[in-house]
């Protein structure tokens, strides 16, 4: 019996393995103990493919590149395409950018091995313009791309505005011409003229969705129309108020285009002291919001009191409002008789008149309003009130500055937290510093 028992445990001995085995499953159980660390039980440059991706994934550019010369089985992960189909190329010089630049061997390696991965592409630029011009060389060499989506982005002026018109067109011209899809393009603050609409419109339109263009000087009336008329699975929009036109609308309001969803609007003085702005006819505006009744239309303002005369004089079917300076009384009461679509508005500053009638008008006629933001004007606490108790629960989001509110003889400002918490169904309290 006692034999029988010791064959037993002989038998039920594992097979003998080689020394490179014992050693791997050892430190495999050892670790669990913390007896071997993690780097000994695991064979890394064995891991499959696919998780080795998924980690490079979550990696940042530099990190990934470093983790790329640890085997060669890594650095034929690090070159796998789907790693290098979206590429922020981040340009900037040294002596006077905080930005970090892309490494320039790393920008030559991306032109050589992977230029015809690249689908979504953006350039962050400091102001200089040798890091423009050096993004217009790099967008000049992607002649095999296929790209999706494309912006460049200046983090401080003038950036692009000091490439020649020439360079630029060239540059953008390689792009438009070879990806034959491109869905996205944002391209503010740069000299982007009609002439190089006409060539993305000739090569993408069947495939342009978005395209946001704000404070383009050399793109007219005329070029944007283009876009229009020949893009007609254009979704989303922005452009400055200054080529926006009724022909624009009425090309956007076509049977042939599809539904608009997003307009977004800048409303900038061309020069300085400039007062006077076209207007858009009712008719106009009547007819997009027929042919996209779940359009959103939103204007930036950055005018001072005296320009904004123009605005608003006719119903106009703004959903969101934002004025980055002042804006008079008098804009704001013709906001709330003729504004029925409003959803949300912010005011940066007013003056030294209480809003309070101008509030009260905004939410009886604004009936879809559910986001209020103010900053440097001025309500009485009774006018807020009753403006928020008009409104009720469907403000959302409520941002008002304490020293926007007034204390009056019915309301401090300690009562007015508990009222106007009451009125929205939670709690509430003004605001020490702007939240929009």
């Amino acid at each position: 019996m006692k034999r029988a028992r010791q064959r037993g445990v002989v038998d039920s001995e594992p097979p003998q393995t080689s020394q490179k085995s014992k050693k791997q499953k050892t430190c495999s159980y050892g670790s669990v103990f913390g007896e071997c660390d993690l780097h000994s039980s695991v064979d890394w440059g064995n891991l499959p493919h696919h998780v080795i991706l998924r980690v490079f994934q979550f990696l940042p550019l530099v990190d990934r590149a470093r983790a790329s010369s640890v085997c060669r089985r890594w650095n034929e992960v690090f070159h796998i395409p789907d790693l290098w189909r979206r590429f922020e190329f981040e340009l900037s010089q040294p002596a006077t950018s905080y930005l970090k630049a892309t490494h320039p061997d790393l920008i030559q390696q991306i032109i050589k091995r992977h230029a015809d991965h690249l689908q979504y592409v953006s350039f962050k630029v400091d102001s200089s313009t040798e890091s423009a011009e050096a993004a217009c060389n790099i967008l000049s060499q992607l002649v095999n791309c296929s790209i999706k989506t494309l912006g460049l982005i200046s983090t401080a002026k003038p950036s692009f505005m000091n490439v020649s018109k020439a360079h630029f067109a060239s540059a953008l011209t390689v792009v438009f011409v070879n990806s034959k899809s491109l869905s996205s393009i944002k391209i503010d603050d740069t000299p982007l003229d009609d002439p190089s609409l006409k060539v993305l419109v000739a090569n993408n339109s069947d495939t342009l969705k978005l395209l946001k263009m704000s404070s383009c000087p050399h793109v007219s009336p005329a070029g944007i129309l283009c876009v229009a008329d020949q893009c007609h699975g254009l979704k989303e929009l922005a452009l400055n108020y200054y080529i926006l036109s009724d022909e624009l609308l009425l090309a956007l309001s076509s049977e042939k285009h599809v539904d608009l969803e997003h307009l977004r609007i800048d409303v900038v003085s061309e020069n300085p002291g400039q007062v006077e702005f076209h207007t858009i006819k009712k008719q106009s505006w009547d007819a997009l919001v027929k042919h996209s009744p779940k359009v959103n239309i939103v204007m930036y303002f950055f005018l001072y009191e005296e320009e904004c005369d123009a605005f608003f004089r006719e119903e106009t079917p703004v959903t969101h409002l934002y004025f980055g300076r002042a804006v008079s009384k008098a804009m704001l009461g013709r906001i709330g008789m003729n504004c029925p679509r409003l959803i949300e508005l912010v005011v940066c500053a007013n003056g030294l008149q209480p809003l309070d009638d101008e509030l009260i008008r905004i939410a009886e006629r604004c009936k879809n309003l559910t986001a209020m933001g103010l900053g440097e004007c001025e309500v009485t606490c009774r006018g807020f009130i009753e403006f928020v108790k008009m409104c009720g629960g469907r403000l959302t989001q409520l941002s008002i500055m304490e020293e926007v509110l007034i204390p009056d003889n019915d309301y401090s400002l300690d009562r007015l937290h508990l009222e106007v918490s009451k009125h929205l169904g939670r709690l509430w309290f003004p605001d020490m510093m702007p939240t929009w």
